[in-house]
């Protein structure tokens, strides 16, 4: 062989072999993230399930990638854009809050939930502990929840005659959280009212048409369209001088009365464990329905005093956040 011909040859094989090592490394997979919320409301749950994965082993931007639909409040939007991840071929799909559309739109790419409903009376899966098909998830939901609240409703404002419950009537897990509320009213000798929201101006006329009643307070129902609404709904309960029970500590830090309920960052960190736990092999079947361990009762001192409400000591006592 000539000096020329083997010159050549070698540089042709030392060129080839890292254009082959570059091609037999794996492609990154992609995880996609569907939320109602918009991209800011969704800001702080997201940086939780990043931390989540992390704690697996990912890391956005260096071993995986995510892509993100935002359906900003407008559920008709939701199956489109799960469609929209179908199509993308991801790894693993992570949706926040409304999970039904994630879970109608494939059968096979695994699905991650998360929700503040009951899994099994809602059908996202038959099982907890072992749930069937391609999804899983982790939920911040007790059916306790509505007791808790009118009893720490009750000892704030003791002259409380009747309880409101808001709720999205197109949302999902209404009706479980209507019995859970009918029950707890019952056990306390309290009438309930139920009253329906699912628009800005329907949250407006509710709070207007709930000051009417003697002695009111209101539960907030578990729904992402309330809790993407914080200021509205804290404004209003100020406004007519209404106590009210949220389900999560960010209303309180918006100014709201109390909540009581599961850290909802919990939940996404969950989920980001499951995804990056799926993406190393795992099965969905196999990762039972994560549920909450700890509850967390919050109260706004400066909200009560500007309603004319005295919280007990012993709640103060027992209360895991204090705003002063």
């Amino acid at each position: 062989m000539k000096r020329r011909e083997f010159i050549t040859l070698v540089g042709g094989v030392m060129l080839a072999r890292p254009l082959a090592a570059r091609a037999q490394q794996p492609a990154i997979p992609t995880i996609g993230f569907l939320t109602s919320r918009t991209p800011m409301q969704a800001d702080y749950l997201i940086a939780a399930f990043l931390a989540g994965l992390k704690e697996v082993g990912f890391i956005e931007g260096q071993n995986v990638t995510i892509e993100y639909r935002y359906a900003e409040s407008h559920y008709e939007r939701l199956p489109a854009l799960a469609e929209s991840l179908v199509d993308k071929k991801v790894a693993v799909i992570v949706a926040g809050g409304t999970s039904g559309p994630a879970i109608a739109a494939t059968k096979t790419i695994p699905v991650v939930f998360t929700t503040g409903f009951d899994p099994v009376s809602t059908g996202l899966v038959n099982s907890l502990n072992r749930p069937d098909r391609n999804v899983t998830g982790a939920t911040f939901y007790s059916g306790a929840l509505s007791a808790k609240q009118m009893g720490f409703l009750s000892a704030v404002a003791p002259k409380t005659a009747e309880f409101g419950l808001l709720v999205n009537p197109s949302g999902t897990g209404v009706a479980s959280q209507v019995r859970d509320a009918q029950s707890s009213a019952r056990v306390i000798g309290r009438e309930l009212h139920v009253i329906n929201a699912g628009t800005e101006s329907e949250i407006d006329l509710a709070f207007a048409g709930l000051a009417q009643l003697k002695d009111p307070a209101l539960l907030v129902s578990v729904d992402p369209f309330f809790d993407s609404r914080p200021a509205q709904l804290v404004q209003l309960a100020t406004q007519y001088k209404l106590p009210t029970a949220y389900y999560l500590r960010e209303f309180v830090r918006s100014g709201g009365l109390l909540s009581y309920g599961a850290r909802i960052t919990d939940t996404y960190r969950q989920a980001g464990n499951y995804a990056a736990r799926i993406l190393k092999g795992e099965k969905p079947a196999d990762l039972p329905v994560q549920l909450p361990t700890k509850f967390e009762l919050v109260i706004n001192l400066k909200t009560a005093k500007a309603l004319g409400l005295t919280v007990p000591e012993s709640l103060l006592a027992t209360a895991d956040e204090v705003i002063e």
